[in-house]
């Protein structure tokens, strides 16, 4: 069922979409789309359109709520399906207010210092940065955020701009670890979510040792985990950091 932009609530709208925009030839095609859709369709994800639409319409001026013509579409896009027209909108220019800028600006930077801080060790400690640390690094050398372009695209220039101010690196951890029958119930799935599973035997008595490798940065968030399940009753040992980056 199509939606239906009400005048009364244009305002409103304008504060939770931003304005797509493609011009060809002097023409003019706009929609309203919802700022985390942009990221996620042009990060090639699986996104459906008209969920993220503020009305499935395409403009030629959004905020005066002009129509494009379907004739121009047609002739620009081979189609007159606004679902299909909105997709390759979405994928060029996005019109963006202060604050919905700031707001995407901020999000995409904590998901970059999570980022860093699950897969960043101190190579001089070999142990994780603290995400605040990494935050006021950030903070220090002026890093640009860009809202629109993924975290993995951005990280290596962020680590540029992080090592003249705090030794990193990227680095996976091999961690050993062995747990009582009882406690392998529990654990297994914290272990599979953590890492990847290099190597596991299951022992007649019931216990399981292992090796699972992991972003260095999780190593401790992981010990604590598998310590707190088994209150303490767990074996791991550390093996070795393979250098990634």
């Amino acid at each position: 069922m199509a939606k239906e932009l009400r005048t009364d609530r244009r305002d409103d709208l304008f504060k939770e979409f931003v304005v797509a925009r493609i011009e060809k030839s002097g023409e003019k095609f706009e929609v309203l789309v919802k700022p985390d859709a942009v990221q996620k369709l042009r990060d090639g994800k699986d996104v459906n359109v008209l969920d993220n639409l503020a009305i499935d319409e395409i403009f030629r001026d959004a905020h005066k709520g002009s129509k494009a013509s379907e004739e121009k579409m047609q002739e620009f896009f081979g189609t007159t399906e606004a679902v299909e027209v909105a997709r390759q909108i979405i994928k060029g220019e996005i019109q963006l207010t202060t604050e919905q800028r700031r707001e995407m600006q901020e999000v995409k930077r904590r998901q970059i210092v999570a980022y860093i801080a699950a897969n960043a060790i101190n190579p001089q400690t070999n142990t994780p940065h603290p995400p605040q640390r990494i935050e006021i690094a950030m903070e220090e050398a002026k890093v640009h955020v860009d809202p629109f372009k993924s975290v993995e695209e951005q990280v290596k220039e962020v680590l540029a701009a992080l090592r003249p101010l705090i030794p990193i690196r990227f680095e996976k951890a091999r961690i050993a670890v062995r747990l009582s029958a009882e406690d392998s119930a529990k654990c297994y799935g914290d272990i599979k979510a953590f890492g990847t599973i290099l190597k596991e035997e299951w022992m007649s008595n019931g216990s399981w040792v292992g090796v699972v490798e992991m972003p260095a940065g999780m190593q401790t968030e992981f010990l604590d985990r598998l310590n707190a399940k088994t209150k303490g009753n767990v074996e791991a040992k550390v093996l070795k950091a393979d250098q990634r980056i």
